[in-house]
């Protein structure tokens, strides 16, 4: 008890210097004060890209979570739009991020689509209320272990999940849980597709030699749209977004609320906790990275607040839970992106595309959006980086948790990985007198 008196009284200067900062003030009314032509433009052409990289994984992303293809660009246009504007970072994009995958699935499995929406509604008042009371000065004492164990947990399950249309496999309605999900795509091993097979394998490859070849260009496009001129050229026998799901949605729908009935709220609590924590940490992570790569300094508690209004606010059109994606950020900062109008300017491409495109997304092979997932799970998982969190040089207690974190997220459940791991995280801090850690080192997922 002792202990965590001085942990927290050692913090108490830090936290009344942070009650005395600005509580709610985006950052795109600090960027404005100097803007001008050139930045505009550049930040134009940095949205064109991000939007051309964002277009096919915001789909991908609402297949894989079991929702419908324009669910994604949905979320995307809504809550991409909200976060840049309202947001406490330079350069954060938001959206539909592979992070959510594993929750949505189970939401949606659990509770249907509505009550994933309700979910969502309810996680974003939780990160306003959040923003306001200043949790997002407390976000550094999440203990580094647990934040790669339970990404590293998600990666394994975003790529399990992949494996169906990856091998074109004829299984439907696979469950959610891990082993099960297993079993039921070995009992259709028969149905394995070398057609489809090879659209993911060819797509997979090109993507990455685009991104090493012409690291700035959008490769992800290009290798989709290549795919998806092969599969028509050539007569391949692959399912596509049109085979599977109709024609995809060209509009935003009418904004409603979701059932907020007592009952509601009690039963799906638990899912709008673990919704608010993930796209906390998620968002202030990836406004982390972005500092560092445009030499800036976020606005956590603005950020939150941001966060929690772009959730409402996707919910409100049936939406998916959203927040910050480090790699679209990494995009836009590489592309020339220095303001939150680089950010605005994808949600605007995006719902252009659909109003004027959106049925050339039915062509889409759904083998190069498993390449596109498959290739996310790597990355978010950071192998190399993973063996050296891994090895001996690296304290017992950290590995055990971190091992620990992932373990419970692909074999029992993300709610149960983020509220035991937090507990033995701040448990093991306080017991070593780690009273001001070190930051965060930032992944470059």
């Amino acid at each position: 008890m002792s202990s965590l008196l001085t942990y927290l009284a050692m913090h108490s200067d830090s936290s009344a210097k942070s009650a005395r900062a600005p509580l709610f003030q985006p950052k795109i009314l600090t960027t404005l004060k100097t803007y001008d032509r050139a930045q505009f433009l550049a930040d134009i052409f940095a949205g064109l890209t991000v939007a051309l990289v964002a277009l096919p994984l915001s789909i991908a992303i609402a297949i894989a979570s079991g929702a419908e293809p324009g669910v994604g660009l949905v979320t995307a246009v809504v809550a991409g739009f909200v976060i840049s504007a309202l947001g406490g970072s330079r350069v954060q994009i938001g959206g539909p991020t592979g992070a959510f995958i594993v929750v949505v699935y189970g939401g949606i499995a659990e509770h249907g689509y509505d009550g994933l929406v309700t979910a969502t509604f309810m996680a974003g008042i939780i990160l306003v209320v959040s923003g306001w009371l200043r949790i997002g000065n407390l976000i550094r004492h999440v203990a580094e272990p647990v934040i790669n164990g339970f990404t590293v947990g998600i990666a394994v399950i975003i790529a399990t999940s992949q494996l169906r249309d990856a091998l074109g496999l004829q299984a439907d309605k696979l469950p959610a849980e891990f082993f099960a999900k297993v079993e039921g795509m070995w009992a259709a091993r028969n149905t394995l597709s070398l057609s489809a097979f090879a659209v993911t394998v060819a797509t997979g490859i090109l993507i990455v030699v685009l991104r090493r070849a012409w690291p700035k260009l959008p490769g992800i496009v290009f290798a989709v749209i290549a795919a998806a001129l092969v599969v028509w050229l050539v007569g391949l026998r692959v399912e596509t977004i049109g085979s599977r799901y109709g024609a995809i949605q060209s509009s935003l729908p009418m904004p409603r609320l979701p059932d907020l009935s007592p009952e509601k709220l009690a039963e799906l609590f638990p899912s709008a906790l673990t919704i608010a924590f993930l796209a906390g940490i998620e968002s202030l992570l990836s406004a982390i990275v972005a500092d560092r790569m445009v030499a800036g300094k976020h606005r956590p508690n603005a950020e939150v607040v941001a966060q929690g209004i772009a959730n409402t606010a996707s919910s409100l059109f049936a939406g998916l839970p959203a927040t910050g994606a480090i790699a679209r950020t990494a995009t836009n900062v590489r592309a020339g992106g220095r303001t939150p109008v680089a950010g605005i300017a994808p949600a605007l491409f995006i719902l252009v595309f659909m109003l004027v495109a959106a049925p050339l997304a039915n062509y889409l092979p759904m083998p190069a959006l498993a390449a596109i997932l498959l290739l996310t799970a790597w990355n978010m998982a950071e192998v190399d980086e993973l063996k050296e969190r891994l090895s001996p040089k690296a304290r017992l207690s950290d590995r055990a948790l971190l091992v620990l974190t992932m373990l419970l997220t692909v074999l029992v459940d993300l709610t149960v990985a983020i509220g035991v791991g937090v507990a033995i995280g701040l448990a093991l801090r306080i017991s070593r007198r780690d009273i001001d850690p070190p930051e965060w080192h930032a992944p470059d997922r």
